[in-house]
């Protein structure tokens, strides 16, 4: 993977991160990992990332992470108000100083007209208030999986430049 796209944002969040003294966290669904393999892909990773957890499941999200389950009732799993939770959670839980959380329908099944297979939640939490963006991608499941885990990352990157 040494020429992997991926693997050189997290080389460069890294960079930043030690530089600055930051410690990162994530917390995934949609990606079920993908983010934290590629932070992981990078030697001295241990430096800077305290962990992660992929929450799959509803029941995982709220057990392991504290996201509230009236919330996801209400929003559904895959919504901007479950991404901030599953960021402020992972923070929390991690005592990491930022991190990052992805929830999503990484497809080819599972969408609606309301939430399409692509939809695709990223969040932060730490170094000022949480973010929350919106995606919509319109590839494969393998193609989704990894735009979702690029966009972690650069908005890691950002926050982490900024913070």
């Amino acid at each position: 993977m040494p020429d992997d796209p991926l693997v050189a944002l997290a080389e460069r969040l890294q960079g930043l991160c030690l530089a600055r003294a930051l410690t990162v966290a994530a917390a995934e669904s949609c990606t079920g990992g993908l983010v934290s393999h590629v932070l992981t892909e990078v030697p001295g990773s241990s430096g800077y990332f305290s962990g992660s957890v992929v929450t799959y499941s509803d029941a995982a999200k709220a057990d392991l992470l504290g996201v509230p389950r009236d919330v996801i009732a209400h929003h559904g799993a895959v919504s901007a108000q479950v991404a901030r939770a599953m960021a402020v959670g992972a923070r929390e839980r991690f005592g990491a100083d930022l991190a990052i959380a992805v929830t999503g329908i990484a497809g080819p099944t599972g969408g609606s007209d309301e939430k399409p297979v692509g939809l695709t939640y990223v969040a932060v939490a730490g170094g000022g208030d949480p973010e929350i963006r919106r995606f919509l991608w319109t590839g494969d499941r393998t193609a989704n999986k990894r735009a979702s885990a690029e966009a972690a990352l650069e908005l890691l990157i950002e926050r982490a430049s900024t913070g």
